[in-house]
């Protein structure tokens, strides 16, 4: 029993000091509080140094006042009768009653006495029933209370120390009550009232005069609108033109009134039967608003979103009470705080394709912001169609004549040519201009090549590098594809993006917060600068308070400040997959590094050369390794080696294929949407390489089945990633050991890194997830090397389907049978597709 004794108490002492250290850390804070005689002792409770410094008379009145307030519990805890006096059931309570009116005359106010039920405090027995009951229990329907006077006298005994009034009343034989003008009023509702509470005692305060969110304050009714000059644009900025009246509630006060108020020399009044504390500072700013009335300071359009979001709660040190507004402002308010659909707007002139319902709703919510020149987040999940949502904006604005000068798309180098690509598919009309590679326009020549084009493409490095040159041209608008890419706000392309002015902004991103809040900040300042504050504001008045503390009403505020600025819809979502086909098959165009692209061309140049001296089996043999060569190469250089083993450091090893980085960047978005995803390869090779790359870089573990995998083990992987909760997000798999038998209908993305070239065994693979028992719409991602052979068979199958259908399906070896000339129009590479490092 010893040996136990000790081994608890050892344990204890180790879980206090645990918790005390753990603690010390999350509360650390840096006090500043007016007591300095308590401000030391504070500090070392939340600071790992628990050592301050106090003189002798510090030191006893440190004690004094700790002494006091915790009285109440030490008491309770010593006093062996608790239970008998009813102390866990029932407490003493003291409710504030407002004066009557006798003869025109106003009494006093009354803090009358009682018992409260603990567990139901709106049930309360009156001092005088419990004075009148003799007996030790006082029962009253199905309560009992037992010994009530001793209850009562005792909580009595203990609040007479904080107020003076009370102690006079328990001079009487049965206290009920005691009388207070309206200046003790006024102290016990401002300060006692708070430390009675503190202390265990019931407190009941009049309506509207309980300090806090539901007190009754004067306050200040705002109604605004805004005047639109011929041909000048609205903004965040425009000014409001206003009025202000003074209010108590929703009673407006004329000026009279107040006056008539300020005679009564009372701290407290009553209006329209409200009471009210006039608190002398907020009696000072009225008296300053009604003086100058509408010259109190510049409102704009963003001020009024600040009110009507919570954000902002006073204007002239008074609260806001009201905010209304009329016009196009009730209109821009309504539409962006309520959550209101604004109008579809269909498919454009011009605009190759269909948009799906919420996509029409996507293009009609971006043009409403572009309207108001507010910027706009669009942030769906993967796969809904961002860029043909941007591409018909686009479109619109071409068609109501408000596309007068070009736009500037800053994307990430691996996605320009998808971009390219994309416009020219749904938007021909629309001409483009890249801005990279080496032999990229400067200075005038950019210019004028700019002012000829609708859309310039360029990529976030070269934004930092070209940025003279960028700055030089005036933009019709700025938009971010992938804008976590500027999540950073001191990195030196953040800045230089936010360095750049144009009409409207648009960030598009699946992810506007990875990590930090600070993240959505940045992108929230490139769109509309300002409105969240300054970094170090942001900082302090959100993310700390939000992130470190958990502050749920600082985290409600936020929301409902940016909510207007972005449209997240996703997958999940109702009204969306009902929207969407059940699989969706995207090509995913990927440009090859300048290394791939000089390994490319001497292979190619290399190889022909020795295929036209070639005839027969040898020359058909020599045409499929030339076509297996350039398969692997267009997924990575690594691959030529005869035996590709893992580098000793994965850095730069994504920038070497144009592929790789896009399918890192694309993982990275879909596990954060809580997806799943299956990749499929015919290369062996490349799934060993792939999975301790992608798990090193994802920090997620990577499964990977393939030809040498065990019966057993396959049967494992398949089990574990169908019904693990915690099961890894990534399956890779070898084209031939996982494209047929499977089930992994978890996964609601494919990737098909590289193609096969063969419709019906592409399909069987996507498959694996396109099946019976698949809840979720399936998007499948089809990786296509620009400039390269990928592309024109890609081409080809998609055009001549009867092809697909005969000769293509039967494999590679149609091709075989072309003469030299036609393998070189094949596979000769376009430089365009270039992905420069």
């Amino acid at each position: 029993t010893a040996i136990k004794k000790k081994k608890h108490k050892i344990l204890l002492s180790f879980i206090s000091k645990v918790l005390d250290s753990q603690l010390r850390q999350w509360l650390e804070y840096n006090y500043n509080t007016k007591a300095v005689n308590i401000e030391p002792w504070l500090i070392s409770l939340t600071q790992t140094n628990q050592d301050f410094d106090y003189d002798e008379k510090q030191y006893k009145r440190l004690n004094n006042a700790l002494d006091n307030w915790t009285l109440p519990i030490q008491e309770y805890l010593a006093n062996s009768a608790n239970c008998q006096l009813g102390e866990n059931q029932y407490r003493v309570c003291l409710t504030l009653r407002t004066p009557k009116t006798y003869k025109g005359k106003q009494l006093d106010w009354q803090l009358s006495y009682g018992l409260q039920a603990v567990e139901q405090p709106d049930f309360v027995v009156d001092a005088p029933l419990i004075w009148q009951w003799a007996k030790n229990t006082l029962t009253i329907g199905n309560r009992i209370i037992e010994q009530p006077q001793e209850t009562l006298l005792k909580g009595l005994g203990l609040a007479a120390r904080f107020y003076q009034p009370i102690a006079t009343s328990l001079n009487l034989a049965s206290p009920s009550v005691c009388q207070l003008n309206p200046i003790e009023a006024y102290e016990f509702i401002r300060s006692t009232a708070r430390q009675l509470e503190d202390s265990g005692i019931g407190v009941i305060l009049p309506p509207g005069l309980a300090p806090g969110k539901n007190e009754t304050r004067l306050g200040i009714k705002i109604n605004a609108q805004v005047e639109q000059p011929q041909g000048e644009r609205l903004s965040l900025k425009t000014l409001l033109k206003y009025n202000l009246e003074i209010a108590v509630g929703e009673q407006t006060l004329s000026s009279e009134n107040f006056q008539a108020l300020l005679a009564q020399k009372s701290p407290l009044v009553e209006i329209n039967g409200q009471w009210i504390a006039l608190q002398p500072a907020d009696v000072k700013a009225a008296q300053a608003v009604l003086e100058k009335k509408n010259e109190i300071i510049n409102l704009t359009v963003e001020d009024a979103l600040r009110f009507v979001t919570g954000d902002s709660k006073t204007l002239a040190k008074l609260p806001v009470v009201k905010f209304s507004a009329s016009g196009v402002l009730q209109e821009l308010i309504t539409n962006l705080t309520e959550n209101k659909t604004v109008e579809p707007l269909p498919e454009p002139v011009g605009f190759q394709g269909k948009l799906r319902p919420y996509q029409q709703r996507g293009v009609g919510w971006l043009a409403f912001l572009e309207k108001w020149s507010l910027g706009a987040c669009l942030a769906d999940d993967m796969g809904l169609g961002k860029t043909i949502q941007l591409i018909a904006f686009l479109l619109h604005l071409k068609q109501k004549g408000a596309y007068a000068k070009p736009v500037l798309l800053i994307c990430p180098t691996s996605v320009i040519t998808n971009w390219e690509k994309e416009v020219n598919r749904f938007a021909p009309t629309l001409k483009t201009l890249i801005h990279h590679g080496d032999d990229r326009s400067k200075g005038k020549a950019f210019q004028q090549k700019a002012l000829t084009s609708n859309l310039i493409i360029t990529s976030y490095p070269l934004v930092y590098r070209d940025l003279e040159t960028l700055q030089k041209v005036m933009w019709e608008g700025i938009v971010l594809d992938e804008a976590q890419n500027i999540k950073n706000p001191t990195a030196k392309q953040s800045q230089a993006v936010k360095n750049l002015s144009g009409g409207f902004k648009i960030a598009l991103t699946g992810t506007p917060i990875e990590n930090r809040l600070s993240e959505l900040w940045s992108i929230l300042d490139f769109l509309n600068p300002g409105f969240l504050g300054s970094r170090q504001f942001f900082q302090k008045r959100f993310a700390t308070p939000i992130e470190k503390y958990g502050d749920t009403d600082s985290l409600h505020i936020l929301r409902s400040l940016v909510q207007p600025f972005i449209l997240r819809r996703l997958k999940t979502d109702i009204n969306i997959i009902q929207d969407l086909p059940e699989k969706q098959e995207m090509n995913v165009f990927c440009g090859l590094s300048a290394q791939q692209a000089e390994l490319y061309q001497s292979l190619v140049e290399q190889s022909l050369r020795e295929i036209d001296k070639a005839a027969g089996i040898q020359r058909r043999g020599m045409i499929l390794t030339l076509l297996l060569r350039l398969k692997q190469l267009c997924n990575h250089p690594i691959l030529l080696q005869s035996k590709p083993k893992p580098p000793s450091t994965w850095e730069n090893f994504s920038s070497q294929s144009g592929k790789l980085l896009r399918l890192e960047e694309m993982l990275e978005e879909l596990i954060s949407e809580g997806d799943h995803a299956l990749i499929f390869t015919q290369f062996s090779e490349w799934g060993k390489l792939l999975q301790p790359y992608l798990q090193t870089r994802l920090q997620r573990e990577v499964i990977f089945l393939y030809g040498a995998t065990r019966r057993q083990q396959r049967q494992a992987m398949v089990e574990r990633f169908q019904n693990d909760p915690d099961a890894p997000p990534v399956f890779i798999l070898s084209l031939k050991a996982g494209g047929t038998g499977l089930n992994l209908t978890r996964a609601n993305h494919v990737f098909h890194v590289d193609r096969w070239w063969n419709p019906a065994v592409e399909n069987q693979a996507t498959d694996r997830a396109f099946r019976i028992g698949q809840t979720k719409n399936v998007q499948v991602h089809k990786f296509i090397s620009t400039g390269t052979l990928e592309e024109r068979i890609d081409q080809m199958i998609a055009s001549k389907k009867e092809l697909a259908e005969t000769t293509v399906d039967a494999g590679e070896n149609w091709l075989t049978e072309l003469d030299t000339e036609q393998l070189r129009n094949l596979l000769f590479l376009e430089r365009d597709g270039v992905m420069i490092n």
